[in-house]
């Protein structure tokens, strides 16, 4: 199996997007709503994933701060975590799980460039290798790391009551659940994620003004 569609910019969204709204009415009458969505690509390689784990179960703006002070101490590539001290790591705020994380990460030595070659599959297993890195950062590093058109985030909260919201579900679809649902949605599944997420904002706004 090879990579598959790449997602390489907004005329790629554009033509899911229509792919996805000529089949399934519910994402016609969501895209009505949204509006053009967002190419939402990143960088790839190891900062990508570093900040990534800094992210993880904290707020947005302590994250922001975090990494911050990481790139300021120049923390943002693989030899110099691996090299840093315990102090060092803590004085920037990463908590004893994280430092090993970061450190499994920096010690994986992954062949990022050789990823971009790999189906989707393999990247997602080659990432969940390392402690610290689950199936949802790996499917999101895939999505917009790599630009993969036909990866899905089924585990996504956020996705999970858009689809139900969207598609009047008794209740919020759990992962496997989802991605059975997910499945009529290939070769655009990237596509459908980035429509559900925007219509998630728009349905959770009407409801804030409805309340």
């Amino acid at each position: 199996m090879g990579v598959g569609r790449v997602i390489l910019g907004e005329a790629c969204v554009a033509e899911g997007a229509t792919w996805l709204a000529d089949r399934v009415p519910e994402f016609s009458a969501a895209l009505r709503e949204t509006g053009t969505l967002p190419l939402r690509l990143r960088p790839d390689g190891f900062a990508q994933l570093l900040n990534a784990i800094v992210s993880q179960q904290v707020s947005v703006a302590s994250a922001n701060a975090i990494w911050s002070r990481m790139e300021d101490a120049g923390l943002t590539a693989p030899d110099r975590v691996a090299a840093s001290s315990d102090e060092a790591l803590r004085a920037i705020g990463l908590s004893r799980q994280k430092m090993r994380y970061a450190r499994a990460l920096a010690e994986a030595d992954i062949d990022y460039a050789a990823l971009r070659r790999l189906p989707s599959e393999e990247v997602i297993a080659t990432l969940t290798h390392v402690p610290g890195i689950g199936i949802w950062t790996a499917e999101i590093y895939a999505m917009f790391s790599l630009g993969r058109a036909d990866v899905f985030a089924a585990g996504d909260l956020a996705l999970q009551e858009s689809a139900r919201i969207l598609f009047e579900l008794p209740e919020r679809p759990r992962d496997r659940a989802l991605r059975a649902m997910a499945e009529d949605w290939s070769p655009w599944r990237s596509v459908a994620a980035r429509l559900l997420w925007a219509y998630y904002r728009v349905a959770t706004a009407r409801r804030g003004i409805s309340d």
